[in-house]
């Protein structure tokens, strides 16, 4: 029979072999151009598939529920809801490039009546928009493609399930020690079993910064491939940054803003930016400069 440690060296193993495997870009077809596309974390091997999917579906299905009973749920006719569908029908079909399970998603896009600033997609492709998003940010269409392509990224990406499976596998490290689980990560192993969850912390934050600059440069390329001009991208991080300074926002919560994230997004413009000018027909010289919209002014 197995022991409990050789059990812990196996998950160690496959740990590793998923960070590894994750960073290794995948065989590229003859228009390779974009952000390179990476294999999906092993680390969601350790949670059930199966589970978040259902979670995901009742968790949405409650959440429309709810907004309807209390009259915040858009409806359908209207022009807002009309836009966010058509933005998404454009993204949708480049979504296999990051995930292939996503060509059996049952595709949902609704608008809620609300003042917060947030958007998100659920596993399963089952998106949200908060109206304040829209009338606070004074969002073009290319700024609505770069929040959706975003959130719709954390989904493809199966953040969610990576982080669960990170959480998973190291409160089980965690139960071997500091000195143990410092060794699995890399880490100055000269780390007692007092360090041990403070390294388990610092994992789950690592991972939850990878994802967003994940998403972040998933959604322009998504965006870009759709014919939106991923350009937009650093003008909406730019006016979060603005109206934040106004009233925090809760979306920043989530999704911390800054310098280090619009230049990450600018760095790879080279790699977008011939998509996007393809998708319209046109040349990287060719394309205009980008123009947004204004803030409302303050109330």
């Amino acid at each position: 029979m197995k022991t409990y440690k050789h059990r812990l060296a196996v998950l160690a193993l496959a740990f590793s072999a998923g960070l590894a495997q994750a960073q290794q870009p995948l065989p590229q077809n003859e228009q390779a151009d974009g952000i390179p596309v990476t294999r999906l974390s092993r680390l969601r091997a350790f949670t059930d598939d199966h589970q978040f999917e259902e979670q995901s579906k009742l968790q949405y299905t409650q959440l429309l529920k709810e907004a309807q009973q209390k009259d915040a749920l858009v409806p359908a006719s209207h022009p807002q809801v009309q836009r966010l569908r058509a933005i998404a029908q454009r993204i949708i079909p480049h979504a296999t490039r990051w995930n292939p399970a996503a060509a059996d998603w049952k595709w949902e896009v609704n608008l809620l009546n609300s003042d917060q600033v947030n958007a998100f997609c659920m596993p399963g492709g089952r998106i949200a928009f908060f109206s304040g998003i829209l009338t606070k940010l004074n969002l073009t269409d290319d700024e609505v493609a770069m929040v959706m392509g975003h959130e719709i990224a954390h989904a493809l990406r199966e953040h969610s399930r990576k982080r669960a499976g990170a959480s998973q596998l190291t409160s089980i490290a965690t139960k071997v020690g500091g000195a143990a689980l410092s060794a699995w990560l890399g880490i100055d192993p000269r780390l007692t079993d007092a360090g041990a969850g403070a390294v388990t912390q610092v994992l789950v934050m690592k991972y939850s910064r990878g994802d967003e600059t994940e998403s972040d440069l998933v959604g322009i390329d998504l965006a870009a491939r759709a014919g939106y001009d991923p350009r937009a991208g650093v003008a909406l991080w730019q006016k979060m940054g603005a109206i934040n300074a106004r009233q925090p926002l809760e979306f920043l919560s989530t999704h911390p803003s800054g310098d280090s994230r619009i230049a990450d997004m600018n760095k790879s413009m080279p790699l977008v930016l011939p998509v996007y000018a393809r998708s319209r027909g046109t040349t990287v010289a060719a394309l205009p400069p980008y123009r947004t919209t204004p803030l409302p002014n303050k109330r």
